[in-house]
């Protein structure tokens, strides 16, 4: 590498012109034209969604519940943690006690951020801001119409091991499990 090309690392590229190529409820598709740091142009496509979150439900000290649902995009059943997008003028703890509600049937007494991460930092903007939940009381909430969701009840050690052994990929559920984990030690 050369010492132009270091030099310029941390010089922020310049958005020339944009365009929207596709829109539904959940994502966007633009289109910019990007001004490099040393002059030169490129096609940059970006997909936009809503910032999300994401909970780590404890029943116990080591007891967590996960949901399981077919995913279309990978075309298999997940186990992961409640996860999803933000609502227009929503706060990320609404969001969280929404989302716990609506796929696991809990709401939590006590709420814990561990972390919040971009979801892919190439070619998707995505905020994920992740929470452990504590103090778990049954609720009766309507769930979205799109999802058909397993609620299951885990130890979290073997969690921890379906994380290690990539039987959970799902990544904003791998974050949080490797946060937790972090705390527990």
């Amino acid at each position: 590498m050369t010492d132009r090309r270091r030099a310029l690392a941390r010089t922020a590229w310049r958005t020339v012109s944009t365009r929207q190529v596709y829109a539904n409820p959940w994502i966007r598709l633009r289109e910019d034209v990007a001004e490099l740091p040393d002059g030169r142009t490129t096609l940059y496509g970006v997909v936009e969604c809503k910032p999300c979150v994401g909970v780590l439900p404890f029943l116990d000290a080591r007891t967590v519940v996960l949901v399981g649902q077919y995913r279309y995009v990978t075309r298999a059943f997940s186990w992961e943690m409640p996860t999803g997008a933000m609502q227009p003028g929503e706060g990320e703890e609404a969001a969280v006690q929404r989302e716990l509600a609506e796929e696991a049937g809990y709401e939590a007494e006590r709420l814990v951020k561990l972390c919040a991460f971009d979801s892919s930092k190439s070619v998707m903007e995505e905020r994920a801001n992740i929470y452990l939940a504590e103090g778990l009381r049954p609720v009766v909430r309507e769930a979205d119409a799109t999802e058909f969701i397993e609620v299951r009840a885990f130890a979290f050690d073997e969690v921890l091991r379906m994380v290690e052994t990539s039987e959970i990929v799902d990544a904003m559920t791998v974050v949080a499990v490797l946060h937790a984990a972090a705390r527990r030690r």
